[in-house]
């Protein structure tokens, strides 16, 4: 493959070319695929309306290039290393070769159930072989997948399934997670209930074996599907800029937004991220411990490392069963050299003490990463030393769902580190910090909000069936540039450190949780008339959902109410967007157009009742002192 970085200056030579000659320096990368036609335009792009396209004219289907141009040199070599939620399980390795047949074949299960080319299939399952297998099969046909992460509530699955209007769903029976077995099936049913019309079939993968229902007519083992089916399967030629996927993502409003994704140009950047960040060398053991629902696992899981001939590892489980040291003991049992995971995981284990990770001989380890929010210097120096034991280079990776890949990280053994800075942008990408105003902020030791001036590949091409939204939401901020939603720092050495959300939307362990989704969930318990959230800092989750509750009367048993706020919060959306603390208020402080002042609930939230600045001008300035009393007993 052309195109791996070497050095720091190398680095610097890279990253001028791709700004100089943008459409030179993709097309070079786009250029070591295998393509059915070649393109005719590498760029076309405008932010106003917006509209991007990239490699115009060219066909090609992504899954030709993750799995048929391997067979020759990598047909024996693992793709895939699952390793079971239960570690007495053995593990499962997949080559691929292996991998190539078992998605052709579940490719014509799909097509004997009708699914055709721009069709969506919704994916609701645990972190199986399977779940790989399906993204890949949807995308060899043409099919559009649409993941959902198999930990959300029927509701919001619902509510995924009518925006995307999916014909097929696909599931498990049950989810093994920690000690639980999780009825992933019983949830596609209960969303089917709420008026999911267009699904005409549910297949059904047969993961633990336990009993359930089964709906006549409409529902189909997984085993039973790809019974007889071939094992090779000519992949549906597509436009570069055909949607591969939709990957819903929560937004300040409450309706997630569907993320759309495309062919070409998400292949190029996946592919040329995944090598460059960690510097993946030939035979390597990769694991990124993402759930495949995120985009993490969508990018770094699937697509970039099976399109970079990697071998990734899959994990079922999560860190803490059956005790804190099970994340070490898969880097050791599979001879893992990269490991890409979460603060929030990193957080979580660094609590259960050192004794887990110390005397743990992990010699295979060369490159650690973390995704999914910024990371704490804490936190940073624990990773380094622990695990790392000093000697492995930590990429703190910057990136969203709506950028499909990487944006502003280390390379790994190349950019000289620098704890909690996401550090330098790849290249091809051209960040800038701009004011209030959206006039751009030059120089280095300065803050502002991040926006990107110049389209990358595999940047968002709209929102599913609103791409109203997509504009308003990305490119109306500031005229002629993407708006990420994040603060950042840009400091004296040109590094940049991602400060944080600057809109409504929480960053939880990595999710990005809309405020006003969690609200309109609150306020349909019962004896809630209002309600607002905002985040706060958290010692595991980087941040927690604080939330500020009016009610219709007196409470008297305040557990049971709270009770009722989680179980409605958890059927609603799912157990991720559970507020961590809850406090009744007498009303909330709004301006007199009726507008609530989230800055101040945010203040008393993080425990900075000092300076929450001129109150004078709300409707109601006597309520700010009753929700700083009743702060100090939430």
């Amino acid at each position: 493959m052309t195109g791996q970085i070497k050095s720091l200056d190398e680095y610097h030579s890279e990253y001028a070319r791709s700004v100089a000659d943008p459409e030179g320096f993709w097309a070079e990368q786009a250029s070591s695929f295998e393509w059915r036609k070649p393109w005719k335009q590498v760029l076309k792009w405008n932010f106003r309306e917006p509209k991007v396209n990239w490699f115009g004219g060219g066909r090609l289907n992504i899954t030709e290039n993750c799995l048929d141009r391997h067979l020759a040199t990598r047909g024996k070599q693992t793709a895939l290393i699952w390793e079971p939620n239960d570690p007495k399980r053995k593990a499962r390795k997949i080559t691929y070769k292996q991998l190539y047949g078992l998605v052709c074949q579940f490719a014509n299960a799909l097509k004997a159930q009708g699914v055709k080319k721009g069709d969506r299939v919704c994916i609701y399952m645990p972190m199986t072989p399977e779940l790989s297998v399906a993204l890949l099969a949807c995308a060899r046909i043409g099919a559009i997948h649409s993941v959902v992460f198999a930990g959300f509530s029927a509701v919001s699955l619902a509510d995924r399934i009518k925006d995307a209007k999916a014909s097929v769903v696909l599931t498990s029976d049950y989810n093994s997670r920690g000690p639980k077995n999780i009825p992933v099936k019983q949830v596609v049913d209960e969303a089917l209930a709420l008026g999911c019309d267009s699904v005409r079939h549910v297949i059904v993968h047969q993961n633990t074996g336990d009993p359930l229902q089964m709906v006549e007519g409409r529902d189909i083992w997984w085993h039973e599907a790809v019974k007889g089916k071939r094992k090779s399967c000519k992949a549906t030629a597509v436009d570069s800029e055909d949607m591969l996927f939709i990957l819903y993502t929560s937004g300040s409003t409450g309706k997630p937004k569907g993320v759309v994704h495309t062919h070409g140009g998400y292949m190029v950047y996946t592919e040329y991220t995944f090598r460059n960040v960690f510097q993946y060398q030939d035979g390597e053991v990769y694991w990124c411990t993402a759930d495949i629902g995120w985009i993490t696992g969508h990018s770094y899981i699937v697509y970039g490392p099976l399109l970079a001939g990697a071998t990734s590892v899959m994990f079922e489980g999560i860190p803490t069963f059956p005790d804190p040291g099970r994340f070490w003991a898969v880097i050791q049992r599979h001879k893992v050299n990269i490991f890409y995971t979460a603060p929030t995981a990193i957080r979580a284990l660094m609590a259960a003490g050192d004794q887990w990770v110390k005397g743990r001989r992990m010699p295979s380890l060369r490159v650690l990463g973390t995704v999914g929010e910024p990371i704490n210097e804490e936190a940073w120096q624990w990773y380094h030393e622990r695990v790392g034991k000093k000697r492995c280079p930590i990429v703190d990776t910057w990136w969203q769902t709506e950028t499909g890949g990487i944006m502003i990280t280390p390379l790994a053994g190349i950019t000289p580190l620098k704890p909690c800075f996401a550090t330098l942008p790849m290249p091809g990408i051209q960040p800038c910090l701009v004011d209030a105003n959206g006039h751009e902020i030059e120089g280095n030791d300065v803050e502002g909000m991040l926006c990107i001036k110049y389209p990358w590949p595999s940047i968002l091409r709209t929102t599913y069936g609103d791409h109203e939204r997509c504009r308003q939401t990305y490119f109306a901020t500031f005229k002629d540039k993407y708006f990420t939603g994040d603060g950042a720092r840009r400091d004296a050495d040109g590094y940049y450190r991602i400060i944080g959300r600057v809109d409504d939307v929480i960053n939880v362990s990595g999710h990005r949780i809309g405020t006003a989704e969690v609200e309109d969930a609150i306020n349909k318990a019962p004896r809630v008339v209002e309600s607002a959230v905002v985040g706060y800092p958290h010692d595991i989750k980087g941040q927690g959902i604080y939330a500020y509750i009016i009610t219709s009367g007196p409470i008297a048993d305040m557990a049971a109410f709270k009770k009722e706020v989680l179980d409605t919060v958890t059927k609603e959306i799912g157990a991720i967007a559970k507020p961590d603390k809850i406090q009744v208020v007498p009303g909330l402080p709004k301006t007199r157009s009726g507008k609530i002042m989230r800055r101040i609930l945010r203040k008393i939230a993080e425990g900075d009742t000092s300076n929450l600045g001129d109150t004078t001008t709300l409707l109601n300035p006597e309520v700010v002192d009753e929700i700083k009393q009743g702060a100090k007993s939430a």
